[in-house]
């Protein structure tokens, strides 16, 4: 488990610089399965969803056993809170949402997880929370690997690798 499924996004993989990283922090199986990784900050990994009804990204910090933001430390939660503000505007800038959503739930994953969420009043579960709103809705492979590049393009000067 961990990135067996995640390195698939084009132009992404973890594993040439970082297997000490690797074997210290694992993501959790629904998050690997469910998403893509798209890059890494200094703190958190960035997945994408696979379901392309929303663009939906999410971070993940990379911390062992950590279910909530305030078991952080001081210098770790100001860095989520960073490059989700980083992430936020990016989001604001490629997708120019109506709304952004913005949550750590953990209902059905307990490991601390972000997710960013480009909403429309066009889209298929507007006004409404996105869970089982519509069927996932796969993405066409050049348009993800298009949608990922853009994302790391944008993100690339801003503390993201």
């Amino acid at each position: 488990m961990g990135y067996s499924t995640v390195m698939r996004c084009r132009g992404t993989d973890l594993r040439t610089n970082n297997e000490a990283f690797l074997t210290m922090f694992k993501l959790h199986e629904r998050l690997d399965q469910d998403c893509l990784l798209v890059g890494q900050f200094e703190l958190c990994l960035l997945l994408i969803s696979r379901d392309a009804n929303y663009p939906w990204l999410i971070l993940v910090p990379k911390r062992e056993g950590i279910t909530e933001i305030h078991q952080l430390n001081a210098t770790d939660r100001q860095l989520l809170l960073d490059e989700s503000c980083v992430l936020s505007q990016t989001m604001t800038e490629l997708f120019a949402p109506d709304k952004l959503n913005i949550a750590a739930l953990g209902n059905m994953v307990p490991q601390l997880h972000i997710h960013h969420i480009a909403r429309y009043h066009s889209d298929p579960a507007w006004p409404n929370p996105i869970w089982g709103a519509a069927s996932p809705d796969a993405y066409d492979p050049d348009m993800l690997s298009a949608r990922c590049e853009n994302l790391r393009q944008r993100l690339k000067n801003r503390g993201f690798r």
